[in-house]
């Protein structure tokens, strides 16, 4: 999964990708179009379930399931139309999987904003805008050649103009195409994703606030969810990029110290990002563990347990006879696999079990 972090320029594009991966691959600067090659950076996904098996096991090795970030330079209003280097940073967004559009909220005079000021909604409208006009362009360059084999008689281009001019009427009412996913067969689906539309990509917005605002983190989600109409997350991405060298039980004093300071329940971080990313593009985890290793594998929601031994190697789907499958909560609360064992925990499982998100799994396998 990669995924596109977009937004104006001077909004913590660059940042939070720095804080993400734990690096200073991104030049973070006072000034628009800092970043223009994209920066790319593999994430480790971070859960709590996976250092507890590793712990339980005696495991040697860890391995957590991973996400690729992708930093984009910021777009301007006319993006579409190539300003600021548009078509570009356009292109580069289309390559990806799914976007996270950052949207500025923290207040700070030195730090200057493209429009002149902060305003999320204002930013919003320009980027997905902009987004919907190359969307546009793309589609109106390629109906009139299907148009003509379709009127040939072509059976795919018959299928392929039906889509995309149903997807042009959703553009130029100046919504997102993904608005209509739900409404598409299958076959217009898979038709609309050899298409890399950007408007069609899941995302979620990521509303960037100053530390001071993290105590109203939950009143700002809540003023934004209507409109957005997306999944939102809170960031402090400067916060989390002072973080970047503290080790995990620095940063979990530091965020303590935060809660009882400020009279919290829950400080926003990036993992609540990253698991708001999981959810939203439809992904869940499973583990193995052992005393060589613990690992994490991410599969699709509903996989079944064949397609879920795949993710560890094809054959493992090929030969699939069946799985032996345990909650992790209750191999934890066991000690020990032969204790899950012998408090009738542990199930065994045939191809149609379809897998659930934290099940700790062992395959049967011909090779």
């Amino acid at each position: 999964m990669k995924i596109g972090i977009v937004g104006l320029p001077n909004v913590g594009k660059s940042t939070l990708f720095n804080a993400l991966t734990k690096s200073y691959a991104a030049d973070a600067q006072n000034f628009p179009f800092c970043t223009i090659d994209p920066n790319v950076g593999v994430v480790d996904v971070k859960d709590s379930r996976v250092d507890a098996l590793a712990a339980m096991s005696w495991s040697t090795k860890t391995v957590y399931s991973t996400i690729k970030f992708v930093d984009i330079a910021g777009l301007v209003k006319g993006a579409s139309k190539g300003e600021g280097m548009g078509n570009a940073f356009l292109s580069n967004i289309r390559e990806v999987d799914a976007i996270v559009q950052v949207l500025r909220h923290f207040p700070d005079p030195d730090v200057s904003h493209v429009e002149g000021g902060v305003d999320p909604m204002r930013d919003v409208e320009i980027i997905n805008m902009e987004l919907i006009l190359s969307d546009l362009e793309q589609i109106e360059k390629k109906l009139p050649s299907l148009e003509k084999k379709a009127k040939s008689k072509d059976v795919e281009s018959v299928k392929t103009v039906a889509v995309l001019k149903k997807i042009h009427q959703v553009l130029s009412e100046w919504k997102l195409a993904y608005d209509v996913k739900e409404e598409l067969s299958d076959e217009e689906l898979s038709i609309i994703k050899g298409y890399q539309l950007l408007t069609f990509k899941p995302f979620v917005y990521a509303i960037n606030v100053g530390q001071d605002e993290l105590t109203q983190a939950e009143a700002i989600k809540n003023k934004f969810a209507e409109d957005l109409h997306r999944p939102i997350a809170i960031v402090c991405a400067k916060m989390e990029h002072e973080m970047m060298e503290f080790d995990k039980e620095e940063k979990d004093e530091f965020l303590q110290e935060l809660l009882e300071v400020e009279h919290l329940d829950h400080i926003p971080t990036l993992d609540d990002l990253i698991s708001l990313w999981f959810r939203t593009v439809g992904l869940m985890y499973y583990f193995t563990t052992g005393e060589k290793e613990t690992r994490s594998w991410t599969i699709p929601v509903d996989s079944t347990a064949p397609q879920a031994a795949w993710a560890i190697h094809t054959d493992f789907e090929r030969g699939f006879i069946k799985a032996e499958v345990v909650a992790c909560s209750d191999l934890l609360d066991a000690g020990s696999w032969s204790g899950a064992k012998s408090v009738g925990k542990v199930w065994l499982q045939w191809k149609d079990y379809v897998v659930q998100d934290g099940d700790v799994i062992v395959f049967k396998f011909n090779v």
